[in-house]
């Protein structure tokens, strides 16, 4: 069956964006409520849409009714609905905190949100790689808009950095498509892993050449060693609202690689199986330490939360590399806690900067420290960031350790994990101390509430995988299931069209 609830996730944001551009510019409160409008309508969607999946299984849409792989594939899946649910928690938390004036330093704010909605939605959604390189480029179109969102120097200057490098990676991309659809005849990611078992040859060099560009553009992306260093930068110069959302930008690049490398270079894959294993699990740990490194020298809280982002990154490429189903789901409940606490932890310091000036949240400098309110807030937040107990980091990464225990070297994953939530906890006490125990309480502007309340949402949306952990869990398992089982994704692609001869 076509269900049409499988596109709404990209056509919902698409309408309200375009609605929003012809809104009238000078009716200020009338866009602010077709944005939330949107996003609550969102959320209903998808939703609906992880009821109709849990009912009924993998739900494939053909654009158009052409039969694939001729035609526009999206699947809705556990996998992808899993992303889509945290990215719409995550999109109303992030302009519930826009609504505090933050969108109002540019006309064309809540129009940019919703567009690169769109094109997260649409990458998680996307059942062939072209059209994973479209939506890319739409939500990277509305990325470069809302980094400058705000103007100022360091904000052109890393969005210049920012354009520089993800372009290069767009034309890495293209290029890599052109090499699997020479070497496949193919681009619909159903119908390739059913013919790269075959290949041979040229056929054989083309596909393994594409595989290891596709892991230097999704590493950009994701934030992977050694193309993150735009990153800091970047997220950094980013206003609240538009780096809490920005959270969620690594993991298509993550999802991508999950969904490409295990569907295309999987087991069945004959000579190209496991291609990139080794890559990610050597390359996830040097991005571990990197990350290790990095939050230990942020020298503002501004630079822990980037830093926590490359480290979040760092873990989930090395548990990429394990392709085994207890570690991947495992995987799939980390990247829903930490997409939801490291937003949090941006905002967190918005509302510190807005407090007290713009250096307000640098560790180093003694100025006002803020409302009292802010204090227990940061404590709990650093508190699940940082995996402790009873929090959903510490479930995640307790899923993780054990499901790394029968793999070779697990001692080494062990020590890696641990020494990184270590130096996360490390560097969250250093910034706690400095920003609410060192400085002198002068009498710091009174506490934003609908900030605050945006910020105790994501944490809440974190208390609940908590609360229903079972149930988490047991989503997260059918994610990997439907992340590693190559056949049952070929079988809804190629196996179940509408229209059809």
């Amino acid at each position: 069956m076509n269900s049409h609830l499988v596109i709404l996730p990209v056509l919902v944001p698409m309408a309200t964006a375009v609605a929003l551009m012809l809104w009238p510019a000078r009716n200020y409160a009338g866009r602010r409520m077709i944005s939330l409008a949107g996003v609550v309508a969102l959320l209903m969607v998808v939703l609906g849409l992880l009821e109709l999946v849990l009912a009924s299984g993998s739900q494939p849409y053909y654009v158009g009714d052409w039969p694939a792989p001729f035609g526009i594939v999206l699947l809705a899946d556990r996998a992808s609905i899993l992303l889509l649910l945290t990215t719409a928690v995550l999109a109303l938390a992030a302009l519930l905190f826009a609504l505090r004036g933050e969108d109002g330093r540019g006309r064309r704010y809540h129009a940019l949100f919703h567009f690169q909605l769109m094109g997260v939605n649409g990458a998680f959604l996307a059942a062939d790689l072209f059209n994973l390189f479209v939506f890319f480029e739409v939500l990277l179109i509305a990325s470069y808009a809302l980094l400058m969102h705000g103007t100022g120097k360091s904000r052109t200057r890393a969005a210049l950095h920012y354009v520089i490098l993800n372009l290069t990676g767009s034309s890495l991309f293209l290029i890599a498509l052109g090499m699997i659809y020479a070497g496949a005849g193919s681009l619909n990611m159903a119908h390739v892993s059913q013919l790269v078992a075959q290949a041979s040859g040229q056929s054989e060099l083309l596909l393994r050449g594409a595989g290891l560009l596709l892991l230097v553009v999704f590493g950009l992306k994701g934030a992977l060693l050694p193309t993150l260093f735009w990153l800091p930068r970047t997220y950094a110069a980013a206003v609240g609202s538009v780096g809490a959302l920005f959270a969620i930008m690594t993991k298509v690049g993550i999802y991508a690689m999950l969904r490409v490398f295990y569907l295309l270079y999987g087991e069945h894959a004959g000579a190209l199986a496991g291609l990139m294993d080794s890559w990610l699990l050597w390359l996830g740990l040097a991005t571990l330490a990197m990350g290790a490194l990095g939050i230990l020298a942020a020298e503002s809280l501004r630079r822990v939360a980037v830093w926590m982002v490359i480290l979040s990154a760092g873990t989930l490429l090395v548990v990429i590399s394990w392709r085994d189903e207890a570690s991947t789901a495992a995987a799939m409940y980390y990247l829903m806690h930490t997409t939801w606490a490291t937003a949090a932890m941006f905002m967190l310091v918005a509302l510190v900067r807005q407090q007290c000036g713009d250096s307000g949240d640098h560790l180093k400098h003694v100025t006002v420290r803020p409302g009292r309110g802010m204090a227990p807030l940061f404590l709990v937040s650093a508190l699940i960031a940082a995996g402790l107990p009873p929090s959903s980091g510490f479930f995640a990464k307790l899923q993780l350790l054990v499901s790394s225990g029968g793999l070779a070297h697990a001692s080494w994953y062990w020590w890696a994990i641990l020494l990184a939530g270590l130096v996360m906890l490390i560097a969250l006490s250093r910034a706690g101390s400095s920003l609410f125990w060192r400085r002198e309480d002068i009498g710091a502007p009174p506490l934003d509430r609908l900030g605050l309340a945006a910020v105790c949402g994501l944490l809440l949306a974190t208390l609940v995988l908590v609360v229903w952990l079972q149930p988490a869990m047991e989503f997260s398992r059918g994610a990997a299931q439907d992340l590693l089982d190559s056949a049952a994704y070929q079988a809804a692609i190629l196996g179940h069209q509408e229209g059809q001869p």
